[in-house]
Formats: C-alpha cells, structure tokens, sequence
C-alpha cells in the first residue's frame, strides 16, 4: 500500500490525481463469470444453489440424464493449460516455501508455454 499523500510536490500531480491513474494502469477489475461449468460429480443442491445466489448460471451435467460430452469441450481446454504448466518441474513439486515465488514461477512458466506455443515469425531463411 502507498501513502499517496507522501508523494514529493515535485512529481507535479496530486495525491487523488496519482491513485486514479495507478488504478487505472495496473489492470481491468475482476469480472464476474456468466457461467459455472462442471462435470457430474459437481451435481448437488449446494453446487446448484450457490452460483445462482451471486448471479452465475450453473452448467452441471445431471448424472444418468446428459452426457458430459458438451462440457468436456470446454473442460479440455482447461485441462491442457493446467496440464502444460505442470510440465515444468519446479511447479510439479512445490520447492518454494512462499507463495509470491510460486506465483513467480507460474507466470514464468506461463510466459514460456505461450511463447513456444506461437507460430515462429523469424525463421533461419529471413535472416
């Protein structure tokens, strides 16, 4: 947390005037999910209930009735990405004792996953 008002009169903006475009530089707010996909062993009242007290539309496949077939497209997504960061070891078995370095770690390794995951623009021809 800054004190805002502890800024020097020198950096030519005021306290107020520093918050608002801190906020608004360091990312967009939370949104709030539309819906809540889940598989059938997720069925049950409280499952059901909850998401819709906060606005979210829960999409549980009922057991014996649908198939789970429709939300394993989305599901697989999820999965892959979780499945290609836990490829790197160093996430697989948790060395660091503090969270913040985890944190670090993962978004390195989201960073590389992406990066290895981009069409090459350069290749050894263009050079």
């Amino acid at each position: 947390m800054c004190a805002w008002r502890h800024l020097p009169e020198t950096f030519g903006v005021a306290p107020a005037t520093a918050h608002r475009r801190f906020t608004a530089w360091t990312g967009p707010r939370r949104r709030r999910p539309v819906k809540l996909r889940a598989d059938k062993a997720y069925f049950s009242a409280d499952y059901l209930v909850r998401p819709r007290e906060r606005g979210i539309i829960p999409r549980i496949a009922r057991p014996g009735i649908e198939s789970s077939e429709r939300l394993g497209r989305h599901r697989w997504k999820i999965e892959r990405t979780i499945d290609w960061l836990f490829g790197y070891r160093r996430l697989t078995v948790r060395y660091e004792r503090k969270g913040s370095y985890l944190l670090a770690f993962l978004g390195l390794a989201a960073a590389l996953t992406c990066c290895r995951k981009l069409p090459k623009l350069a290749t050894s021809d263009n050079l």
